[in-house]
Order: structure tokens, then C-alpha cells, then sequence
């Protein structure tokens, strides 16, 4: 083969690569692509010695092995990361496989003595506490807004069940926290 085309074979080697290194860190692919990653390498190593005469030919390749080297510091910072347990979407993940339907406690009918104002502020501190959980902005969140929530729901919620009680509790289901509302009788 020339040199053209051995170009435009390891443009699409490295293409492929990115594709697959994306869904090995997606968790899509078991391992990593380290076959692909030596057949570009050898790419690299192949024409990095030589001198390329043809100039559009010459730019091509160093455009594409400097993108090459980018991509292989970023996929090397990435497994360190990942090694050290550090990467936020490995991390995620894990967390996700050791508590499927993590509940944290519930608000009410902790206390049957517990005043509605604490009921809210246990709520609030929970929800607050599972939003940092999940890397999930807090700032916008106070407790008079809980506080709103609660009333607005509980009267149609207490009304619908035909309850006169009802146990607020804060849920992550799929990577989000949610405040559940249980009817008692």
C-alpha cells in the first residue's frame, strides 16, 4: 500500500478507536480497545521517521497523529481516573449496582409526636442530602419551597386515599431523588 492510503486508513483506525474507547468508558464494551489502539500506533510509528514529500499528504498525517496524541492523553488521564476510582460516570455506576433503590429514611412517622415544621425540615435536610448525592445543583432548593410542596400535595393526597395521614419519604430512582408521598390508614 502507499502512503495515501495508509492515511486514509488510519484516519479511519483512529475514528473507529474513539468510537470504541467512548463505549468502553460508557461501560458499553467490556475492555478496552488495546488491538485497535497498537494497529494506530503502528500507523504512527511507521511514517513518524520518514520524510512525507508530498505536503497536502504530510499535513494530513500530522493532523491526524497530533489528534491521535490528544486522544491518547485524554484516554490515558481517563483510566487513572478510573483506576483510582475517581471517574464520575464509573462512580455513578457503582453507586447505582450497590444501592439499586437507595431509600434514605423516612420523614414522617418517625416522631408521632413530631411537629409539621420538623417533619419539613427533616424532609428538606433528606431531599438536600440526596440531590448532593447525586451531583445535582442545590441552590435553588429551601426549605419554603418544600414547605409549599407539602401543603399543596398532602390535603389531594389524603383526600384521594381517604387517610388522614401520610409519610413523606426521599427516594433516588435513576440517578435523580424524589420525594414519595405514602398514604397511612
Amino acid at each position: 500500500m502507499g502512503l495515501a492510503e495508509d492515511i486514509i486508513l488510519f484516519e479511519k483506525d483512529l475514528n473507529e478507536l474513539i468510537i470504541r474507547y467512548e463505549q468502553y468508558f460508557l461501560g458499553i464494551e467490556k475492555r478496552a480497545p488495546l488491538k485497535l489502539l497498537e494497529k494506530v500506533e503502528r500507523y504512527v510509528r511507521r511514517y513518524s521517521g520518514t520524510p512525507i514529500v508530498n505536503t497536502m499528504l504530510k499535513f494530513k498525517f500530522t493532523s491526524i497523529s497530533a489528534r491521535f496524541n490528544s486522544y491518547k492523553q485524554y484516554w490515558n488521564r481517563i483510566n487513572t481516573l478510573i483506576e483510582e476510582g475517581r471517574y464520575s460516570r464509573d462512580r455513578f455506576k457503582m453507586e447505582m449496582h450497590h444501592a439499586p433503590d437507595r431509600v434514605v429514611k423516612p420523614a414522617a412517622a418517625l416522631d408521632e409526636k413530631a411537629t409539621p415544621a420538623s417533619e419539613t425540615d427533616n424532609l428538606y435536610r433528606q431531599y438536600i442530602e440526596a440531590r448532593q448525592a447525586c451531583n445535582l445543583p442545590v441552590n435553588n432548593i429551601t426549605p419554603a419551597l418544600i414547605d409549599t410542596l407539602v401543603a399543596q400535595q398532602k390535603p389531594e393526597i389524603m383526600k384521594k386515599y381517604q387517610c388522614d395521614k401520610v409519610e413523606y419519604k426521599v427516594v433516588i430512582e435513576g440517578g435523580t431523588p424524589r420525594i414519595k408521598v405514602r398514604p397511612l390508614k
